[in-house]
């Protein structure tokens, strides 16, 4: 493929994952913990993918998800009901997109680039939370890494994208907000451009670098759509 292959992270980069933080207001009826929570059953659900990639006990993203909901619900003496849980894992199929999200993959697809969606979920989570928030239409392909059962930064998930987009290192760019995928994607001899959503999110100082830091969608099709 001659096309610049541009694949997205979905998860924290397309997808806002502390968008379920109003629904555990009133799951937990308490402002103050609905954010270190949904903080920590972020940080949880990554460790979870992370360790079982490296014991070589995959489970989907899915289980993932709810394995670290039921630990930060112990953790953090919440004591949800198993409705609740069961509600905002629902919730967590229709996560909304960033708001710069639409504006920036309309103008890089309209741009002719390739655009994909590479994810630690599932390919029908995945294709369900797209459409739901609007923006599926905007992708070529989607690419799970549950094909291959291994979680990023794992190197085998990114040759596997290559694989899947027919793609050589030098025309593919993974764009994402997490450093751990920006340091994986590097390290498989991709491009990478770091999404900044927040000022103060400091990256891993491992010595590998972005070859882009942006802090929306917007800024990035400014600089790889001229």
């Amino acid at each position: 493929m001659n096309k610049r292959v541009l694949a997205f992270d979905v998860y924290g980069t397309l997808i806002d994952t502390h968008g379920v933080v109003e629904a555990l207001n009133k799951e937990l009826g308490d402002t103050d913990m609905a954010l270190p929570f949904s903080q920590r059953w972020r940080d949880k659900q990554l460790e979870f993918a992370f360790r079982r990639s490296l014991m070589g006990a995959y489970a989907s993203f899915a289980d993932c998800t709810r394995d670290a909901l039921e630990f930060t619900d112990r953790a953090m003496g919440s004591q949800l009901s198993e409705v609740a849980k069961d509600r905002l894992m629902a919730l967590y199929g229709r996560l909304p997109a960033f708001p710069d999200v639409a504006a920036g993959l309309a103008r890089l697809s309209d741009a002719g680039m390739y655009c994909v969606a590479f994810s630690n979920g599932t390919q029908e989570a995945v294709t369900e939370l797209l459409a739901q928030a609007g923006i599926r239409e905007r992708f070529d392909a989607i690419v799970s890494v549950d094909d291959i059962k291994r979680f990023k930064p794992d190197p085998a998930v990114y040759a596997y994208l290559r694989q899947c987009t027919e793609s050589n290192a030098a025309d593919t760019w993974l764009i994402s907000s997490n450093p751990f995928d920006i340091i994986g994607a590097k390290y498989a001899g991709l491009h990478a451009a770091w999404v900044r959503r927040s000022a103060e999110a400091p990256f891993d100082p491992w010595g590998d670098e972005p070859d882009m830091t942006v802090s929306d969608l917007d800024e990035l099709a400014e600089r790889l759509a001229r």
